[in-house]
């Protein structure tokens, strides 16, 4: 399955989570029903992955923990606060370098509609000789 057929489906399925839930609960709460509902989609995923920083040759421990990865191809961060800044959205270009993984998604369920929180971020790889 593509990348962009997973993320499709991952944000129907938060759609649905935010229309039964709404705004205001903790990103571990969505997390978790998330993984529920992707688990009932047939859909593979690991949550809080740890994911190592390589520099120089060496390995440094834990880089950053990705809230959630789809089939080993969608990053997903989770957020609940009241706005998105462009902080989130580097952490998750750092995130996909770090992991090689081409795409993620930075979702805010704090929004009144969901639809505003959602945003796609792609790793372009050739670019980052």
């Amino acid at each position: 399955m593509h990348e962009n057929e997973i993320s499709g489906i991952v944000l129907d399925l938060c759609m649905k989570i935010h229309r039964k839930l709404g705004p205001g609960l903790f990103e571990s709460v969505y997390e978790s029903i998330l993984g529920y509902e992707l688990k009932k989609a047939g859909l593979e995923f690991q949550t809080q992955v740890e994911v190592p920083i390589t520099y120089d040759g060496k390995t440094f421990g834990k880089g950053f923990r990705a809230d959630m990865i789809v089939n080993n191809k969608l990053l997903i961060e989770l957020k609940s606060v009241e706005k998105l800044s462009d902080i989130y959205k580097k952490q998750v270009l750092t995130y996909l370098r770090l992991s090689e993984l081409k795409l993620g998604l930075l979702i805010n369920f704090n929004e009144k509609l969901l639809k505003n929180g959602f945003i796609r971020i792609v790793n372009n790889l050739e670019e980052q000789k």
